[in-house]
């Protein structure tokens, strides 16, 4: 073969393999097309639009007189696409951006007009697509930056973008704080009632497309939810506001007196198990105390004296001792230690008088006595009544109570355990287990499961209640509760409680503790700490509050007494002094052709319990739920205030309590400025409002 041949064959032979690799080409090309297609596709359309979840508006949560504990409320980050289809021409968009710097200069006020020009500019010459603006703008401000040039082009041409967060706030600040609780993603455990009942609260989530653009930065399509959000049911709570805030500020100022370095109370309503207040609070610093952990529910220790009230219930239902059966008081020996009283005095006295003076060595002495023989006998009582058993809290966090019995606890002590248990040592129970064992004896021997919610509502109709469960129905016979409730009552007039929470006006019933707690690790061995407590209900004669203080490692004097009686005893006089119900009803006096004394707008029904406990029958009296006041040339008249739905209701002259009812009750979220009662309101009664209207509240 020739040159020429030769080199024409190669010619042919690399000509032929390119066609034939550009053929492989086509016919990979068509399958990838149109055999494939839809994959690549879809494939593609999942990594540029992509659904994401749009968090609900959570529910509120209520206090039990209509205060609004928690609430969310929108806040809005605003962002800018610099190449929105109504921007786009640059004649447009350089016709107005002077004009929107100079707004959005003078309406936020952290840059110049100038600084937000060159910035909107250099945005626009960098082709941004998702420009941040400003961050936690309310609806209120951003229905008036929807106004500024620019933006008020379109709502989806205009570049304007409003990205909706939910923020949760409390309107009352710390008030119940703990026992409301948080929901938070990266701490496993639920805390209080936002936690507890998150499921309710929530809400359903919706759904947007966003699409991911240069930076992979993902972006709204739209500004409407493909799935709108449906917002979270509301929980009513058992908490008054008011008996709150009065607990947590005489917890504090007692905590404060005694440099204690934490302490607990809780009110609890007799007949019903409702928990009316819950105050916890931390030492932090010297005079400063925080709310950091629920000790009402958590804080398992020694209960102390407190717990006498079950040892002498015992006793008396087994008909082993009598009222005034006689005993020793001031020491009682066992086999290696000796079981003295806080100040030890030998003398022979009354059961009924060694529980009203708290005696420890006449209690170990009664139960070691009648019971070592059989100590079950005496812990079955203790876990017949629940003791050692949780009671099943709506919230979460409640401590495991720990009672010993002889055959399950390896450290029973034959000579020491029994005796000890007698006055609350070598047990773990918290401040609401005594409470509600406590509130048991006042709702005359039935055992209730205390409860914090009441109601679950779901767009203003209820969707779940709850009442308190029996725990049990009868803790003991009516021979027995008797003689208890008298033993009670004695230790506040005649025993340890009569010199500080004694009070002449009304009947109350409790009984003082005083505690050595461990120290951790350390033990008993360490430095002395001890817990100061009293636990009670008033008015003794028919009962409506129960009550318990405790107060741990006071420094100087550390009697339940001396450190949480003056406790129990200013919080129970506030509500006695607060609550016309508990005293016997006083004459009323017609007030002739003359008007009424001057009242805050507001809930009617409020303002007449008022004018009965002082025996004022008004002339002028609302017929409606709700009344405002009108002065004229005569005093001051009454006119009848009833809100009509999609109407802003008439809030001035109101207290900040029943102002926020009025407005949550419309469907409007508030920001409120200043104290006192309602001068002024944002949104003129009378006028048409929707659903999520910002109304501002200023009080003096």
């Amino acid at each position: 073969m020739n040159i020429r041949a030769n080199i024409l064959l190669r010619v042919y032979l690399a000509f032929g393999l390119i066609v034939l690799f550009a053929l492989a080409v086509l016919l990979r090309l068509g399958h990838v097309q149109f055999v494939q297609g839809h994959k690549w596709k879809a494939m593609a359309d999942s990594l540029s639009t992509k659904e994401f979840e749009i968090q609900a508006a959570r529910g509120n949560i209520y206090s039990n007189d209509g205060s609004l504990l928690a609430t969310s409320i929108p806040e809005y980050e605003l962002r800018m696409d610099m190449l929105a289809g109504g921007i786009q021409d640059k004649d447009v968009f350089n016709g107005k951006v002077d004009s929107l710097a100079f707004k959005l200069a003078d309406f936020f006020k952290d840059k110049s007009a100038k600084d937000y020009s060159r910035f909107l500019r250099n945005a626009r010459a960098d082709s941004a697509r998702y420009v941040l603006i400003k961050r936690k703008v309310s609806y209120q401000d951003l229905k008036i930056v929807r106004s500024f040039p620019l933006y008020n082009i379109g709502k989806h041409t205009g570049g304007l973008m409003a990205i909706q967060q939910n923020k949760r706030i409390l309107p009352f600040k710390d008030l119940a704080a703990r026992t409301i609780g948080y929901l938070n993603k990266n701490v496993k455990n639920a805390v209080g009632l936002e936690g507890a009942y998150g499921n309710y609260i929530n809400g359903e989530s919706g759904k947007q497309m966003m699409q991911r653009i240069i930076g992979g930065v993902w972006i709204p399509i739209n500004n409407e939810a493909e799935v709108a959000p449906k917002d979270g049911a509301d929980i009513i709570s058992t908490i008054d506001i008011d008996m709150q805030d009065l607990a947590q500020n005489a917890l504090k100022e007692g905590l404060i007196k005694s440099k204690a370095h934490h302490g607990a109370v809780i009110i609890m309503e007799v007949a019903t198990g409702e928990i009316r207040a819950v105050a916890n609070y931390t030492k932090v610093a010297e005079g400063v105390y925080n709310e950091n952990f629920n000790y009402a529910i958590a804080g398992n220790q020694d209960p102390g004296s407190t717990f006498k009230l079950a040892s002498y219930m015992a006793l008396l239902e087994d008909k082993l001792v009598d009222t005034n059966t006689m005993i020793a008081t001031g020491y009682y020996q066992i086999p290696g230690h000796l079981i003295k009283d806080s100040h030890p005095k030998v003398e022979m006295v009354t059961v009924k008088k060694a529980f009203e003076e708290s005696s420890n060595a006449a209690i170990a002495k009664l139960i070691n006595t009648n019971y070592s023989q059989d100590p079950m006998k005496f812990t079955d009582h203790l876990y017949r009544w629940g003791f050692n058993e949780k009671m099943g809290l709506q919230i979460p966090g409640e401590a495991q109570p720990v009672v010993k019995n002889i055959n399950s606890n390896k450290s029973w002590n034959k000579n020491m355990t029994l005796p000890q248990m007698a006055y609350g040592y070598e047990m773990q129970l918290t401040p609401l287990k005594m409470l509600s064992f406590y509130n048991a004896v006042a709702n005359n021997g039935k055992y209730l499961a205390p409860i914090f919610v009441k109601e679950i509502r779901k767009l203003g109709n209820p969707i779940e209640q709850f009442k308190a469960r029996v725990i049990n129905e009868k803790i003991c016979s009516d021979v027995t509760l008797s003689k208890i409730k008298s033993m009670l009552e004695g230790v506040v007039t005649e025993g340890s409680g009569r010199q500080i929470v004694y009070n002449p006006l009304y009947k109350i019933a409790g009984k003082t503790g005083t505690a050595q707690v461990a120290d951790g690790n350390l033990g008993y061995k360490a430095k002395k700490q001890y817990q100061a407590s009293f636990v009670g209900y008033f008015p003794a004669e028919k009962p409506k509050y129960s009550m318990i203080v405790v107060i741990n490692d006071p420094i100087g004097e550390y009697y339940g007494s001396v450190v949480s009686g003056p406790v129990f005893r200013k919080i129970a006089d506030r509500i006695y002094a607060g609550d016309v119900n508990m005293y016997n009803s006083v004459k009323q006096n017609i007030v002739g052709n003359t008007v009424a004394p001057e009242a805050k707008a507001g809930h009617s029904k409020a303002t007449r319990q008022v004018y009965k406990a002082f025996g004022i029958k008004p002339l002028y009296a609302a017929k409606s739920e709700y009344f405002n006041s009108i002065d004229t040339i005569d005093g001051f008249a009454y006119q009848d205030n009833t809100p009509v739905k999609g109407v802003m209701p008439n809030i001035k002259g109101m207290g900040l309590k029943d102002a926020m009812y009025l407005v949550g009750n419309a469907g409007l979220k508030a920001r409120v400025k200043g104290s006192g009662k309602v001068i002024n309101q944002s949104i003129m009664p009378g006028s048409k409002i929707g659903k999520g209207l910002m109304v501002e509240i200023e009080l003096n």
